[in-house]
């Protein structure tokens, strides 16, 4: 039904880069509602195209597919401008309110056009706050979509940037501390400590200090730190069971770690 896909994937996303309009927000119409058109984000933006002049853009979203009025007028707007970004705000029309409409339940891509002010250049693409292009790397006339590190991540090093985004690589909590990093620029060993239990401030009830430990062993590759192994033994004896060639010199005095309460 039309309005349990608006409200579930759509609703998630925000519309523009400036103001934060939620869409689909709000209890969800009555079948008795008189069906009306509203706005909405896409589900997601999966692809730009841009022009020889670097100025004429194509925008590829995903939107709800099938009947006439499942989504229409899809539109690019530039919403603002920096020496560093284009922020383009895309949108689509649906019919909501009234039955629920058995057609809506797929989904389609449409192209939405629009003229950017001056050429793109160096400057990113942002379509909404997780999806950025970039002509940097690219194989025109398509933008490279960039990821979740960006669209220059920093080059693998034994610098704090390089730190930042090998924790980036990991699947731990947001707020995940990290302890001192040992480096050569080819092999990088550091501890994070992730908060668990309740959310209350350090030290007032039993449980606020909670955490639990982990150490992460990293090889450097093309595309960045790549996590090798994990444990919380001392030494080297977690990563040498997966990865021997891994400096000796990084590890042997690591101490075991343990979950503090």
């Amino acid at each position: 039904m039309i309005m349990f896909v608006l409200l579930g994937a759509v609703g998630v996303l925000l519309l523009g880069a400036c103001g934060t309009v939620r869409a689909g927000s709000g209890a969800p119409p009555s079948a008795a509602e008189s069906p009306h058109w509203q706005t909405f984000a896409p589900f997601r933006v999966t692809a730009a195209r841009l022009a020889d002049d670097q100025r004429a853009l194509d925008v590829d979203a995903e939107v709800p597919g099938g009947g006439k009025t499942c989504a229409r007028r899809l539109k690019a707007v530039v919403t603002d401008t920096s020496d560093r970004t284009v922020w383009v705000q895309v949108t689509f029309s649906a019919l909501t309110g009234g039955p629920a409409r058995a057609d809506c339940r797929e989904t389609a891509t449409a192209t939405a056009k629009v003229r950017l002010p001056s050429p793109l250049g160096h400057r990113e693409l942002a379509t909404d706050t997780h999806t950025v292009f970039t002509m940097d790397g690219a194989q025109l006339p398509d933008l490279r979509l960039c990821g979740k590190l960006g669209c220059h991540p920093a080059p693998t090093g034994c610098t704090p940037a390089s730190y930042d985004q090998a924790v980036m690589t990991l699947d731990v909590p947001n707020h995940t501390s990290r302890g001192e990093e040992h480096c050569d620029g080819k092999w990088l060993v550091f501890d994070v400590s992730s908060r668990v239990g309740p959310a209350c401030p350090k030290g007032t009830a039993p449980g606020c200090d909670a955490s639990i430990g982990d150490r992460w062993f990293f090889r450097a590759e093309t595309s960045g730190w790549k996590p090798v192994a994990r444990g919380t033994k001392a030494g080297c004896a977690d990563v040498h069971r997966v990865e021997p060639g891994f400096p000796s010199s990084l590890c042997a005095g690591l101490p075991s770690l343990m979950r503090s309460n």
